[in-house]
């Protein structure tokens, strides 16, 4: 299903930390993409870590964060200090140095770590976000929860979101289903469709067997340019598969 209806539909995420393909996925398959940091700020999550590929299979980068108390939210987390920029990028191109587009890409990503001096965690997250959408022309509208009222329970906030950006279509992770009141979708007529993140075909990685949950610059770094024909929402896809599926 095309994003090019009259109907708008909308995606709300928390910020990850160099997510993957699939995040990017979700971002280009709506017409607006919202921030949802106003969250509380969880362990042990994507927010503040991922996954690259490396010679002994896969291996986590962290930023360390400072958590002061329960209750803080993603937006108010704030990096514990900036010396994981400089392990982070180390890491990353003693990785992918060898890949044939890592320099085509390294030209965006690698300032990022080595001139980008932001202490909050879900501002860094959002400049590699708009990189990412960037290198690979996604055009969506990205925005921040705070910018919009936020009222009610879980289900009724991303409702109400919807309502308030003129959305009738919510696009959704497969795995936040069961946490959603599908009829209090229903009642204010806004459709409720599903990513469908199977059938991704495989690229050549530096070192097999292949893995598909790593980082989106895992992708960036194998094929450069041509990363859109191993994603699913590009019209150069060559998966067969939709990406969207009715989620009720």
């Amino acid at each position: 299903m095309s994003k090019r209806t009259n109907r708008k539909k909308l995606a709300i995420l928390q910020s990850n930390y160099i997510p993957w393909k699939g995040y990017f996925d979700l971002i280009n398959s709506v017409d607006e993409f919202i921030i949802y940091d106003d969250m509380q700020y969880t362990k042990n999550d994507w927010r503040n870590r991922n996954k690259i590929k490396v010679k002994q299979g896969t291996q986590w980068l962290t930023i360390p964060v400072r958590q002061e108390t329960l209750e803080q939210t993603i937006a108010n987390t704030r990096v514990a200090s900036d010396i994981w920029r400089i392990k982070h990028w180390k890491s990353i191109s003693q990785a992918y140095s060898r890949s044939r587009s890592f320099k085509e890409s390294a030209a965006s990503l690698e300032p990022l770590y080595m001139s980008n001096e932001e202490v909050m965690l879900s501002q860094i997250n959002y400049a590699f976000i708009v990189a990412v959408n960037d290198l690979l022309g996604i055009t969506t509208k990205v925005s921040w929860a705070s910018r919009y009222e936020l009222m009610g329970s879980r289900t009724e906030r991303l409702v109400n979101l919807c309502k308030q950006t003129g959305s009738q279509i919510y696009v959704t992770g497969p795995a936040a289903l069961r946490y959603l009141d599908s009829t209090l979708f229903a009642r204010e007529q806004v459709e409720v469709l599903a990513a469908n993140y199977s059938g991704y075909p495989e690229y050549e990685q530096l070192y097999p067997p292949f893995e598909h949950t790593v980082s989106i610059i895992d992708l960036l770094f194998s094929r450069g340019s041509g990363s859109r024909a191993f994603m699913k929402t590009f019209p150069e896809s060559v998966q067969s598969e939709p990406f969207l599926v009715s989620a009720y």
